[in-house]
């Protein structure tokens, strides 16, 4: 009994990740090299898209103000940007990867992480690492497409 229901969920669950059928093909999409690929020779995508989702590769704020809340800031629009491009948007994010320098900078991250996500509650994970240079943050995403 168990393993038929467990099957019956498991089919609904890939049913709904199918893409729309309006959805854009993006099976691989370039990543901006300058931003997102510092060594062009390794293979690199900015994206993506299996069945009805789409993974996005761990994005950073770039150039700009520093400090955590406003390299959050950048890096979420530049998620937004790409979730666009790639048909989907912030809405259907369903899981997001945040990694930071200093765990201590949780609180002032999510400020502004929570404007971004107002309805929508992705399922979220907060690791503590070392990125290098002077970013704060990175994060990732998995969006339905």
């Amino acid at each position: 009994m168990l393993r038929g229901v467990t099957a019956a969920v498991l089919g609904a669950t890939i049913a709904a990740c199918q893409p729309p059928a309006d959805a854009p093909p993006l099976s691989q999409q370039s990543a901006t090299p300058e931003y997102l690929n510092p060594n062009p020779r390794a293979p690199y995508s900015e994206g993506v898209r299996y069945g009805g989702l789409i993974f996005l590769a761990g994005k950073t704020g770039g150039a700009g103000e520093s400090g955590v809340q406003p390299e959050t800031r950048r890096t979420l629009e530049s998620i937004q940007d790409a979730l666009e491009r790639f048909g989907s948007s912030m809405d259907r994010v369903v899981k997001c990867t945040v990694f930071l320098v200093d765990m201590a900078e949780w609180g002032a991250m999510n400020e502004v992480y929570q404007e971004f996500f107002p309805d929508n509650k992705p399922a979220r994970t907060a690791v503590g690492i070392s990125l290098g240079g002077d970013t704060r943050v990175e994060i990732e995403c998995i969006a339905a497409a």
